[in-house]
């Protein structure tokens, strides 16, 4: 499949740029297709792998996103730094990233506890907290992983 370029490319970032991004970010959007032809976005907690290249999130063992997932795995994926306001001036700059893939779900039981730890480990208070929501939660998720086709980052200031 081929994606279209960038229309705005002097704002382009380049590959490194945008896997900084993918690693720091606590957060994005990933959009989906629903049964009625509308797009599905929701707000997920992720983490970029950079030894496989991957996004990986977690979810609920049922609901709209699991099943919408199961009859198209092609989504789009985004997420921004946190910016900032350059000095004398008003308005934010700030770095995106928009990523299209599918989504597999993780399904051998030791590389979703592994997944799941290194996505607690960006929010957790200690490694206590996390082997305790792990007892306590750890059987009740999925776990999934985007693999990446097209990925582009962006610069943008909000003047």
């Amino acid at each position: 499949m081929e994606f279209r370029a960038m229309r705005r490319f002097k704002q382009q970032l380049s590959h490194k740029e945008c896997i900084e991004i993918l690693k720091n970010a606590p957060r994005g959007v990933i959009a989906m297709n629903d049964e009625n032809g509308y797009p599905y976005a929701v707000t997920i907690n992720q983490y970029y792998d950079e030894a496989d290249g991957k996004i990986y999130f977690h979810g609920a063992m049922q609901g709209k996103k699991v099943e919408l997932l199961a009859k198209n795995n092609k989504i789009c994926f985004t997420t921004t730094d946190e910016g900032h306001i350059e000095e004398g001036d008003w308005a934010n700059t700030f770095k995106s990233v928009v990523c299209f893939g599918h989504v597999d779900e993780v399904t051998d039981k030791e590389k979703i506890y592994i997944k799941l730890r290194r996505l607690a480990k960006r929010f957790y208070p200690s490694a206590e907290s996390i082997e305790k929501e792990m007892e306590e939660a750890g059987s009740r998720v999925k776990m999934f992983m985007i693999s990446i086709d097209h990925m582009t980052g962006k610069s943008v200031n909000e003047k």
